[in-house]
This record gives structure tokens, sequence and C-alpha cells, in this order.
């Protein structure tokens, strides 16, 4: 089970401790991609490219499609192209007509790539799962539910500033 030091504001009931603490993990997610993104010669933009493509609920579950990119990422059409040209440049992603119909382009990220990316972030992995560790399922289920509607209410937010 996790401990909080008797200094350490009680997050459970202080908005301002949540901040503090979303603004740490931003932070060294932040640090990661930057260096995952200077070492393979990419943009930053780029990396959050990469994690679209590679996370099957950004396009309910089938290949990523350069609009559905764009849409994701708040990109112009301009931005998404050299985007994806440094990828494919990079040998990290390949664009791929689909057999029913050539207009449309699947955005693919090379096993290759794929794989590089995941040994970089191992550490990360590890040190998710070593957290996860400190936790009950239960409170894991909680933890996974708090994200979620997090990250619902942020998208909300968003999609009301623009």
């Amino acid at each position: 089970m996790p401990s909080r030091s008797p200094d350490t504001p009680d997050a459970g009931s202080d908005l301002s401790a949540y901040a503090v603490l979303l603004r740490a993990l931003n932070r060294e997610l932040n640090r990661a991609t930057l260096d995952f993104a200077h070492r393979q010669g990419l943009h930053t933009t780029d990396v959050h490219a990469l994690a679209v493509i590679m996370d099957p609920s950004a396009s309910a579950g089938g290949p990523v499609t350069p609009t559905q990119l764009r849409e994701e990422l708040g990109l112009t059409s301009g931005a998404i192209t050299a985007c994806l040209d440094r990828l494919q440049r990079s040998g990290h992603v390949s664009r791929v007509r689909d057999t029913t119909d050539r207009r449309v382009v699947h955005l693919v990220y090379n096993p290759d790539a794929r794989a590089l990316a995941r040994e970089y972030f191992s550490p990360l992995a590890r040190a998710t799962e070593s957290a996860r560790d400190r936790f009950t399922p239960d409170q894991l289920g909680t933890i996974a539910d708090f994200l979620r509607a997090l990250n619902a209410e942020l998208a909300a937010a968003h999609e009301g500033q623009t």
C-alpha cells in the first residue's frame, strides 16, 4: 500500500494536490517523450502521432487514417503531411492503401520501429508495473475509472474551447 508523508496534502480532498501530482506526472512523461524524439531525430509532435497510430482506441479499433490523425492532434493537413513524411523517412510509419477503397490510406506503425520504441520505453513500463504492484485490483480499477473520467472531462473541456 502506498504511503504519504505527513506533510503531503490529501489528494482525495484537495484539488490543488491533484494538480501538483498531475503536473509532476506530465513532466516525467514529457521528459521521456522529448528524449525519445531527440534520439530518433523526430519532433515531439511526431511522437504524439506515433502514440495515436499505436493506440487502437483513437480510431475505434481500426487502422488510423491521416484525417483521423489530423483531427486527434488538432493540426492542419499540411502539418500532418510533414509529420507523416518525417515518420515515413525515419522508418517508423508506412502509408498503406486500403484494399477495398484505394482512396483510403492507413497508417501502420512498422514492427521494427515499434520494437525500438518498446525497448526505449521499457523503463517507463517497468516503473508503471512497479507502481501498479502497490495497489489492490479494486484500487487499480478505481484509478483506471478516474483516469478515464479525467480524460473524458479534459476532452470535453477542449471541445468546448474550439
